[in-house]
Protein backbone atom coordinates (compact mmCIF):
# COMPACT_ATOMS: atom_id res chain seq x y z
CA UNK A 1 0.00 0.00 0.00
CA UNK A 2 1.32 3.41 -0.90
CA UNK A 3 1.84 5.99 1.80
CA UNK A 4 0.26 9.44 1.86
CA UNK A 5 3.34 11.17 0.44
CA UNK A 6 3.45 8.85 -2.58
CA UNK A 7 -0.28 9.24 -3.16
CA UNK A 8 -0.03 13.03 -2.96
CA UNK A 9 2.89 13.11 -5.41
CA UNK A 10 0.96 10.88 -7.80
CA UNK A 11 -2.13 13.10 -7.64
CA UNK A 12 -0.05 16.23 -8.22
CA UNK A 13 1.54 14.52 -11.23
CA UNK A 14 -1.96 13.88 -12.60
CA UNK A 15 -2.78 17.59 -12.24
CA UNK A 16 0.45 18.53 -13.99
CA UNK A 17 -0.37 16.16 -16.85
CA UNK A 18 -3.78 17.80 -17.20
CA UNK A 19 -2.17 21.27 -16.99
CA UNK A 20 -4.44 21.90 -14.01
CA UNK A 21 -2.01 22.45 -11.13
CA UNK A 22 -3.84 25.34 -9.47
CA UNK A 23 -4.12 26.35 -5.84
CA UNK A 24 -7.74 25.18 -5.74
CA UNK A 25 -6.94 21.69 -7.02
CA UNK A 26 -3.84 21.42 -4.82
CA UNK A 27 -6.09 22.25 -1.87
CA UNK A 28 -8.43 19.43 -2.92
CA UNK A 29 -5.44 17.09 -2.95
CA UNK A 30 -4.62 18.16 0.60
CA UNK A 31 -8.21 17.33 1.55
CA UNK A 32 -7.89 13.98 -0.21
CA UNK A 33 -4.74 13.18 1.80
CA UNK A 34 -6.49 14.12 5.05
CA UNK A 35 -9.30 11.66 4.24
CA UNK A 36 -6.70 9.10 3.12
CA UNK A 37 -4.97 9.28 6.51
CA UNK A 38 -8.26 9.12 8.40
CA UNK A 39 -9.34 6.05 6.46
CA UNK A 40 -6.02 4.34 7.22
CA UNK A 41 -6.54 5.02 10.94
CA UNK A 42 -10.05 3.58 10.79
CA UNK A 43 -8.81 0.48 8.97
CA UNK A 44 -6.12 -0.04 11.61
CA UNK A 45 -8.72 0.25 14.38
CA UNK A 46 -10.90 -2.37 12.70
CA UNK A 47 -7.86 -4.65 12.35
CA UNK A 48 -7.06 -4.16 16.04
CA UNK A 49 -10.53 -4.28 17.62
CA UNK A 50 -12.50 -6.04 14.90
CA UNK A 51 -15.89 -5.23 13.42
CA UNK A 52 -17.46 -5.66 16.83
CA UNK A 53 -15.91 -5.34 20.26
CA UNK A 54 -16.88 -5.79 23.88
CA UNK A 55 -17.95 -2.66 25.73
CA UNK A 56 -19.76 -1.83 28.93
CA UNK A 57 -23.32 -0.56 28.48
CA UNK A 58 -24.73 2.43 30.37
CA UNK A 59 -26.32 -0.02 32.81
CA UNK A 60 -22.96 -1.69 33.45
CA UNK A 61 -23.41 -4.90 31.45
CA UNK A 62 -20.89 -6.16 28.92
CA UNK A 63 -22.18 -6.13 25.37
CA UNK A 64 -20.94 -6.38 21.82
CA UNK A 65 -20.78 -3.03 20.09
CA UNK A 66 -20.37 -2.19 16.40
CA UNK A 67 -17.03 -0.59 15.65
CA UNK A 68 -17.80 2.93 14.39
CA UNK A 69 -14.46 2.94 12.59
CA UNK A 70 -15.95 0.64 9.95
CA UNK A 71 -18.68 3.15 9.11
CA UNK A 72 -16.22 6.04 9.26
CA UNK A 73 -13.80 4.30 6.86
CA UNK A 74 -16.59 3.98 4.30
CA UNK A 75 -17.48 7.67 4.74
CA UNK A 76 -13.87 8.77 4.29
CA UNK A 77 -13.53 6.58 1.20
CA UNK A 78 -16.65 8.16 -0.34
CA UNK A 79 -15.16 11.62 0.24
CA UNK A 80 -11.93 10.55 -1.45
CA UNK A 81 -13.89 9.32 -4.47
CA UNK A 82 -15.84 12.60 -4.61
CA UNK A 83 -12.57 14.54 -4.64
CA UNK A 84 -11.17 12.40 -7.46
CA UNK A 85 -14.35 13.09 -9.41
CA UNK A 86 -13.98 16.83 -8.78
CA UNK A 87 -10.38 16.62 -10.02
CA UNK A 88 -11.60 14.78 -13.12
CA UNK A 89 -9.38 11.77 -12.46
CA UNK A 90 -10.66 8.45 -13.75
CA UNK A 91 -8.99 5.30 -15.03
CA UNK A 92 -9.67 6.61 -18.54
CA UNK A 93 -7.37 9.62 -18.20
CA UNK A 94 -4.73 8.80 -15.59
CA UNK A 95 -1.07 8.69 -16.55
CA UNK A 96 0.78 5.82 -14.86
CA UNK A 97 3.46 6.42 -12.26
CA UNK A 98 7.02 5.95 -13.42
CA UNK A 99 8.65 2.82 -12.06
CA UNK A 100 12.00 3.55 -10.42
CA UNK A 101 14.69 0.89 -10.72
Amino acid sequence: MKNAIEVKESLIKQLENKDAKTDYFLSLIDDYIWYFNQEVEMQEDVKTRGRRYKAKSASGFMMMKENESLKNAVTFNKQKLAILKQLGLTIDNVVGDAIEL
